[in-house]
């Protein structure tokens, strides 16, 4: 069964389009299972039915035509229910709708399993049989199973290529949504230029040629230096490989024959495809043949075409035919995984919008989105990359969304929110140099979280008074190895110098999880708990003391830095990693430098630093609460992942007790607490947090003025009216939605109307 189960999605994977996967299943299955008939449903958003898209052993005819509601029927039952059902006769029930096209009289037995993802119903898979029976729990497992694994590719077909059998069949719909999550905040409309690093064939766009005798040259010029290096590899290995394994290389050579794969994807050129798509579609197709074979042997093939296809782009990417060059004036870059390489290839003045298959919002691009203001959604697993070079595209920074081919209405929408972000960015410029004090003279400094040199001209622009977070990894992660004590030195003194004397945090070296190092890999199942923040670096002294002393030299006759302890969970953590820090502090204090003591903090982040807020007061000299991990890990949601990020809400009841408690905890020491998570930068986060009694709000610069706005058009009052008023309720919907309300009515609805406008409910 296994077996089967993985051919048969292996052969819908190497589908091209909704229509030949659909086929594929209830092929297979109708095989499989040697049933009478095999069909798929699937559901229709334009007329909210269930169409019969696949069918072998009914009419065929009926494709396309049948339609069901999703109360008519028994495929309406199975709908409604969400779980299988299992008839002996289905005719005889209750629910049973008879359709004369579909010629399905003769059949009685009917096992119908829903196609669900991500809660929804995306269809229904059905056998029938003429015998009466009830299908044996094997067959129903089969069938369920079945659903399971293909609920995710017809998800991602659905989407690229829609229900309809048409000419847009296996291209990327008007109107698609793809899901992601949100690096940077901000709309942009413009155009898709597509990037694929290099010899990563999986990610090259489709792209038209602009001169198929250009193309034609790259691609045999590159294949001749192929056939060249696999000769001069034989040659040298011939002595000491045997018969049989040296006549490997000629097996390869024999592939990249004229007659073999160079022939085809000199079809494909001249056909119209740019060399680097041709040699993907033509590689792409061979390993999915050679992947769903029986033997073994010939299996394990695909791997070798797969590199022969890598050598062969390399050669025409070190050609300059890598990557798409002409950035149009309105450039969203889109990539599988955006790097800072790619950015630093594109104009600047033409880059507005950011869009990566991969990674997260804690990734060094979202990090570079965010200080540069540039509109970013990560994580879109689903987008079919390589479709929408040249495309139109909304990118959504509010709610993690990407639309491609938007419709004229969708661009209408999203146009009136980007003109509301450009009068109110103008607008908020004229409170720069204001203080940022609530209307009945409560003041509430609002520092910033950089990462990058460019964040500081940014941040002091912008009114910041000090930062709350500089993430000192940032250095380390561009970087090709550890970088020395003197280059930590210079790159720290570059922050804190501009901002003196106004105090600058500097979190010490926070790897693990999400944000690894090339040059020091940590490979974990479970990263997010596994080796990371503190526990690295006190496992590694060397590394701590090092980067500690470049802190301190850096600060050198300013007397503005503040050290921070990332990920801390104990109070054992937070007593070794002092004792390092005094002992940098007295080493340089006897080589002749003159110091001054720096503040030492920590950050909370996981629960088990929640309840101990007071422990850790008493051996600090400042508590920053790091909001984004700490919601991650109380509500065991991955922000990062796409599935799941609907669930991760700073506003849930509980995220809002912890942060109370904290804040309440650690006053009994008389120490300041600030925040430094993405919370603090929402207008109505900020207020929550006033109220509770945060000392400090530190954000990212983009939103601070957004913030100070907020601040300073409401009283104190207010801000511990609506914490009392959200207390009381039970869910992060109600939350939201009174926070949004209040908002409204203290004359702030402008500040959060960006957010709320961007989740419409046809969208």
């Amino acid at each position: 069964m296994l077996d089967m189960l993985r051919k048969i999605v292996q052969e819908v994977n190497a589908a091209s389009t909704l229509t030949a996967a659909l086929n594929i299943i209830v092929r297979r299955v109708h095989r499989a299972m040697k049933t009478n008939v095999c069909s798929v449903y699937l559901y229709d958003p334009k007329t909210e039915n269930y169409v019969l898209m696949a069918s072998e052993g009914l009419n065929p005819n009926a494709v396309g035509h049948v339609s069901l509601s999703p109360s008519e029927g028994v495929v309406g039952k199975v709908v409604d229910r969400a779980e299988p059902i299992n008839l002996e006769d289905a005719s005889v029930h209750p629910s049973y709708h008879y359709v004369m096209e579909a010629g399905e009289e003769e059949f009685h037995a009917f096992l119908g399993v829903p196609i669900i993802h991500q809660r929804k119903v995306l269809g229904v898979l059905v056998v029938q049989q003429k015998t009466r029976r009830r299908f044996d729990e094997s067959e129903e497992a089969f069938l369920v199973t079945m659903s399971a694994q293909l609920a995710g590719v017809i998800a991602h077909a659905e989407v690229t290529g829609g229900i309809t059998v048409g000419p847009n069949d296996g291209h990327v719909r008007n109107d698609a949504k793809f899901d992601g999550v949100a690096g940077a905040q901000g709309v942009a409309i413009g155009t898709a230029v597509v990037i694929a690093p290099l010899a990563d064939l999986d990610a090259v766009p489709d792209q038209d040629a602009e001169d198929i005798d250009v193309e034609l040259e790259h691609f045999r010029h590159a294949l001749e230096k192929v056939r060249s290096d696999i000769r001069v590899v034989g040659r040298s290995l011939a002595q000491r490989l045997k018969g049989e394994e040296q006549a490997l290389f000629d097996v390869y050579l024999r592939m990249l024959d004229d007659n073999a794969l160079a022939g085809e994807v000199e079809e494909r050129i001249n056909g119209g495809q740019w060399a680097p798509g041709a040699l993907r579609q033509v590689i792409q197709a061979h390993v999915q043949q050679f992947e769903m074979m029986d033997d073994p042997y010939l299996r394990e093939r695909a791997t070798d075409i797969k590199d022969l296809g890598r050598r062969v782009l390399s050669k025409m990417q070190q050609e300059g035919a890598s990557t798409p060059v002409n950035f149009p004036e309105d450039t969203i870059l889109v990539a599988e995984e955006i790097t800072p390489a790619m950015l630093g290839e594109v104009p600047t003045e033409k880059l507005i919008g950011l869009v990566s298959v991969m990674g997260s919002g804690n990734s060094h691009a979202a990090i570079l989105a965010r200080s540069m203001g540039i509109p970013t959604v990560m994580g879109v697993v689903d987008l079919p990359a390589t479709q929408i070079h040249s495309k139109q595209l909304i990118l959504d920074g509010y709610s993690g969304r990407v639309f491609v081919n938007p419709s004229a209405e969708m661009c209408s929408f999203y146009n009136d929110i980007l003109q509301e972000e450009q009068q109110l960015t103008k607008g908020l410029e004229a409170i720069r140099d204001l203080p940022s004090v609530t209307v009945d003279g409560r003041v509430v400094p609002l520092w910033v979280n950089t990462g990058l040199a460019t964040d500081v001209a940014l941040s002091l622009d912008r009114g910041a008074e000090g930062v709350g977070l500089y993430r000192t990894e940032v250095p380390f992660m561009i970087s090709q190895f550890f970088p020395s004590e003197t280059e930590q030195q210079i790159s720290y003194r570059k922050q804190l110098e501009p901002f003196a004397p106004r105090a600058v945090t500097m979190r010490t070296l926070d790897i693990g999880g999400d944000k690894s190092l090339p040059y020091f890999p940590i490979e974990e199942e479970n990263p997010s708990l596994g080796w990371r923040g503190i526990r690295v670096t006190l496992d590694h002294p060397e590394i701590f003391l090092v980067q500690v002393r470049a802190m301190l030299m850096a600060s050198e006759g300013l007397d503005n830095l503040r050290i921070m302890l990332p990920m801390i969970s104990t109070v054992t953590e937070i007593d070794e990693a002092v004792t390092l820090i005094n002992r940098a502090f007295s080493e340089l204090v006897d080589e002749g430098h003159d110091l001054v003591q720096p503040e030492i903090g920590v950050m909370i982040e996981v629960p088990a630093a929640v309840y101990q807020a007071r422990a850790f007061a008493k051996r600090v000299d400042f508590i920053s609460v790091g909001s984004n991990d700490l919601t991650q890990y109380l509500l065991a949601v991955d922000r990062n992942n796409p599935r799941v990020a609907d669930l991760y809400n700073v506003y849930h009841p509980a995220v809002l007790n912890a942060l109370q408690h904290i804040v309440t905890e650690a006053h009994q020491e008389n120490i300041q607490v600030s925040i430094c998570g993405e919370m603090a930068g929402d207008p109505g986060g900020a207020l929550l947090l006033i109220a509770m009694g945060y000392d400090v709000l530190s954000m990212n610069s983009t939103n601070l003025p957004r913030v100070k706005s907020a601040i300073r058009g409401v009283s104190y009052e207010q801000c511990v009216q609506l914490l009392s008023e959200v207390v009381d309720l039970e869910t992060q919907e109600q939350i939201q939605s009174h926070i949004t309300s209040k908002m409204t009515e203290f004359g702030l609805g402008r500040l959060t109307r960006q957010v709320l406008s961007v989740h419409p409910g046809k969208h």
